[in-house]
Formats: C-alpha cells, structure tokens, sequence
C-alpha cells in the first residue's frame, strides 16, 4: 500500500488559532481539521484500491493500473507483439489505435476549453474529448476495446461485491450512496480522481527539480541539453514549456495546446487491430466539441516528465526511442538527405497520416541539431524522471 495521506500543518494550524481565539473555537476548527483530513485520506485510500481491482472489467482481469502500472510512471509496460504502442483489452484480443500515456501530472492538464487566441487548450485523452479528470474516468470501464463492462449499472454492481469499497464509500459518501446507479459512479469516479491528485503521481522530483533546488549537479551532457531546451535555438519550448520562463519550479513541460506536426500511420499497429486500411485518426477533430476541419490530425502536447521512461512514443506509438524522437523534427529544419531517414527503420520517414493540416512554421522554427546535440537533448529529457523511476532509464 502506498502513502499517498496529505500531512497537514495541524502544529501551525493550532499556533496561528490559539493566539486571540476562543479556546472552545479552537478546539472546534480543529476537530472540523482533523475530520475533513481522515475524510481525504479515507477517499484516496478508496480511489486506489478502485484503480487497481481488476474485479472492475468484464473478465475481472484488468484495472486501470493495467494500462497505468504504478511500476513504470503510470504507463503500460506490457510490450507484447506491438511494442507496448497500444494497449490490449480486458478479452486479450482487442487493440486500440492510440498510446496510453502516463498519467503521472495528468490531473494538472487544465479543462478542455478554446483560448483567446482561438486555440484548444487542456482536456483529457490524446484529442480532449473528455474535459475534466472525471470525465475521463467514465470511458475506460465501458469501453469495449478496454475494461469492457456492459454499462454503469455493472460498474457499481462490481463495487458492491468487495464489502470494503462499500464501506468506504458509505463512510465518505452517506448511506445512500448506492440509491442511484449515476450517483454511485459519479461517487466512484471522484475516488479514483482523488488518489490520482495525489503527490505519487506528480511528486516533482527528478533531477531536474533537485538541480533547481541546488540539490543536483547536471552532468555535462545534462547541461548542454538544457541549454538547447530552453533556447531559441530549437522549438522545444513552444510547445513543452507551460511557463516562459527556466527555472520555473513546478514547470509541466507542456503548454497543453494541439498541434499536427506530421506524424505517420503506426502500420504495424493497424495491421493488428482491425481498423480498416481507409480509417484515418484526425486526432482533436474526432472530439464531439469540434468541428473545425484545420484541426484534423492535431493532437495535445505531452508533458516531457517521465518521457525517458513511458515510450513508445508519439500518440500512436509509432517511435520506439526518444532519440528517434528528437531526430524526427529535423525533418523539417535540414534539408539534407541524412535528416530524411527514420534511424529505427533506415528508410526515409513514412508520410503523414494528416497531411494537410501539418503546422510547418511551427515545425520550421528554430534550427537543425546535430547527432551531439539531439543526444545531449535526450540526456537532458532524462532528468525529467521522477526519482523513483530513475533506475528504468538506466536499464
């Protein structure tokens, strides 16, 4: 079981209360303190033995840490036939078309919305669809291609068979929490929410945070990856830096925008799972509050935290390694024949999926990297891993 309890400051609670404050009062905020702490405890203790009871799919062999293992950054670490470029369904058949990503930081994404700029900003899944945490928690239990329960109902009849999921809810949500079949899975859904705000998934660690604190001392290779991230030199910043400035604690690594930036059909993928060969992912246009043909083939911007560690990589899995990563966007900056040429595959980078619709000045700024540099890039990305993921990255 994991510490996932929030400690609070109950010692400066008490100081700031007992100077000028009733002592009856005192004792009564601190009570109502207490309370509403075991009652959060309580709620993430519930959300995580939710995420991971496999008795919540069809077959009752898959939870949602199945597809998020705890074990490597909330990724799926299954690799399979595929690589681990997509993930395979309660019935041990189904396949879907698109990467599971980490959700580690996923509950700071902000809600899907449209900017003042006009642009989509936030939301959940690679195109947004669902617009809040909660929202995204009502897909994966009905899914066919994943938990693969027939309905809601069967969601909460699940609950109810593990005697200690109904006392918790009960405890936290009243006795008539199972009164409706909505509220009780909204109730469901709002634990499993609340372990996964918790600091296991966005402790802000790495050797990047501990090198802002003073703590760390970035190798060379570290360093002169940083220095290209954060420079005008390369356009990493324009679209994985939420704030404008380095040295930003807390930094996501993200600016949680979209962007179609001409990546190609993962073949190997669609040869597994039945899509037929005509079926294209227009990425954010499939969200129901979409309906803007130029966004075809946008998908959201991922946080950088953890990359080194939750490939493959890209929406659809279609790279295997980061460096390969890294290389991909000189195809855009080097016209040399070199830069034109996948590294994983020695064939020349296959054509977008979404051709039409690709963001060239955005992909056309900044300047070409050399093999040094891109691998210094990927040295710096490395530091970006929670600490206690680091090992996976040295393996």
């Amino acid at each position: 079981m994991w510490n996932t309890r929030v400690i609070l400051p109950r010692h400066s609670i008490r100081q700031r209360l007992c100077k000028g404050t009733p002592r009856l009062l005192v004792g009564a905020i601190l009570l109502f303190v207490c309370h509403a702490a075991s009652a959060a405890d309580e709620l993430e203790t519930l959300g995580e033995a939710l995420f991971l009871d496999a008795n919540l799919s069809l077959n009752r062999n898959q939870s949602c840490s199945t597809c998020h293992d705890p074990n490597v950054a909330f990724s799926d670490g299954r690799d399979g036939d595929l690589g681990g470029a997509v993930s395979l369904g309660d019935d041990g058949l189904s396949l879907g078309d698109r990467n599971a990503p980490t959700l580690t930081y996923a509950s700071l994404i902000p809600t899907f919305q449209r900017s003042e700029d006009g642009n989509y900003v936030g939301g959940f899944f690679r195109d947004g669809r669902a617009a809040t945490l909660i929202d995204q928690l009502a897909e994966p239990f009905t899914n066919p291609l994943e938990m693969a329960l027939p309905d809601i109902g069967t969601v909460v009849a699940r609950v109810q068979e593990t005697p200690s999921h109904v006392s918790l809810l009960e405890n936290i949500y009243g006795d008539r929490v199972f009164d409706t079949q909505e509220g009780a899975f909204q109730a469901i859904r709002e634990s499993i929410a609340a372990f996964e705000q918790t600091a296991r998934f966005g402790p802000f660690d790495s050797k990047y945070d501990r090198y802002l604190k003073g703590e760390y001392a970035l190798t060379k290779e570290e360093d002169l990856g940083r220095v290209f991230f954060f420079s005008q030199l390369t356009n990493c910043h324009r679209c994985h830096l939420l704030e404008t400035k380095e040295f930003t604690a807390g930094e996501t690594f993200t600016n949680h925008r979209y962007h179609n930036i001409g990546i190609p059909t993962n073949t190997v993928v669609r040869a597994h799972n039945g899509l037929p060969s005509t079926y294209t992912d227009t990425g954010l246009l499939q969200n129901p509050a979409v309906d803007d043909p130029v966004v075809a083939g946008q998908f959201r911007v991922p946080s950088l935290r953890n990359v080194a560690v939750t490939g493959p990589y890209m929406h659809n899995g279609v790279f295997e390694d980061l460096l390969t990563v890294v290389l991909y966007y000189n195809r855009y900056t080097l016209g040399n024949p070199n830069s034109q040429i996948n590294p994983e595959t020695a064939m020349p980078w296959r054509s977008a999926e979404v051709p039409d619709t690709i963001d060239y000045d955005l992909l056309r700024t900044g300047q070409p990297i050399s093999a040094r540099q891109a691998r210094a890039l990927v040295a710096f990305l490395e530091t970006l891993t929670d600490q206690r993921y680091e090992a996976l990255s040295e393996r």
